[in-house]
């Protein structure tokens, strides 16, 4: 009995004396919990005050804001080509840059037949290197060019092991995603700050936001494309210039397998046209965004995601894509 109230005592002296270690450690969790809620609150806060709340307004007028013509690089398809139409209902001329000459002309002829603009169609390998600019920066001379768009990208053919990938293709996605970026801003931006207005809007991939496996090299080539936009932005906002970073997560495409996760899920996967229109609405507001509202939701996932569950289920998904590519091959 006596041993009994000797270790009651000596609790009561032990809780007594942490007492107020343990008030310490409830405030420093409850600012904590506080912390994230707030922080959490404010994300889903912006998310809607980006992606709904100018879709209820009137669209703004794109030419007097940054200028009449709109150059989008990778127009023949996919996202390029969304963006260039959905400019196009907005008014802006067109000048068209990628490697199909035939696919550039009919999208040509359609963003001019439905949308009553003018369109230029340009021819260009951006793998070739350096030697293809010279005639770019030529044709684009004394325009006034607003919108530049950065799409043209180059990408596995499915998602693989870095050892898996053959020269070449590593060549193509260091000049396409990483130069081409770089040089048309090059030619593009002394022109739009001279004018002191302009908008460039290069696509990078929800790949940069953690190291991702099975895609080593695209997605460190997009997190270039991420740094490079919004070192840009600091750089060149004071001048008049608006930089974005577009951050798309999946989207679907007319490679998409009929009857995959992705193919059934719109709402996750929009439809490159679908998303153009979210895109383009966040223009002139976001310098940094995924464009459309569940991709932001995704984005928010990643960021709050220890980067371990980011790498298992990014292997989970790409050997999922890996497996679909390999059996419309077959």
């Amino acid at each position: 009995m006596a041993a009994v109230d000797s270790f009651y005592l000596l609790y009561r002296e032990i809780a007594r004396s942490c007492n107020c270690y343990m008030e310490a450690l409830a405030l420093v969790g409850a600012w904590y919990t506080a912390r994230k809620s707030i922080t959490v609150i404010c994300d889903f806060y912006s998310l809607i005050r980006l992606h709904f709340i100018p879709r209820l307004g009137s669209r703004p007028d794109l030419i007097k804001q940054y200028g009449r013509w709109a150059v989008i690089s990778g127009a023949t398809d996919g996202i390029g080509k969304a963006y260039a139409e959905e400019l196009a209902s907005r008014g802006l001329n067109m000048i068209l840059i990628g490697q199909e000459e035939e696919k550039l002309q009919a999208v040509a002829k359609h963003i001019a037949d439905t949308y009553r603009v003018e369109t230029v169609v340009m021819v260009a390998d951006f793998s070739r290197g350096r030697e293809i600019y010279a005639p770019i920066r030529e044709a684009l001379r004394d325009r006034d060019i607003g919108i530049l768009v950065n799409d043209v990208g180059a990408f596995y053919p499915y998602p693989q092991y870095f050892t898996q990938i053959p020269e070449d293709t590593l060549w193509d996605i260091v000049n396409v995603n990483i130069a081409a970026a770089s040089l048309m801003v090059h030619i593009v931006l002394p022109g739009m700050v001279e004018r002191r207005k302009g908008a460039i809007v290069t696509v990078s991939s929800g790949s940069c936001c953690k190291p991702t496996p099975q895609l080593a090299a695209f997605s460190a080539s997009k997190a270039y494309l991420d740094h490079f936009s919004r070192a840009l932005q600091y750089e060149y906002a004071s001048k008049g210039i608006f930089v974005q970073s577009l951050i798309p997560f999946h989207v679907t495409t007319s490679v998409t397998t009929p009857g995959s996760f992705l193919h059934r899920c719109p709402w996750l996967a929009p439809s490159p046209r679908v998303y153009a229109q979210h895109a383009v609405s966040t223009l002139g507001i976001s310098k940094r965004t995924t464009g459309y509202w569940s991709h932001s939701i995704q984005f928010l996932f990643a960021q709050y995601m220890p980067e371990w569950l980011w790498v298992w289920g990014a292997n989970l998904l790409n050997r999922s894509l890996r497996k679909e590519a390999l059996s419309c091959q077959a």
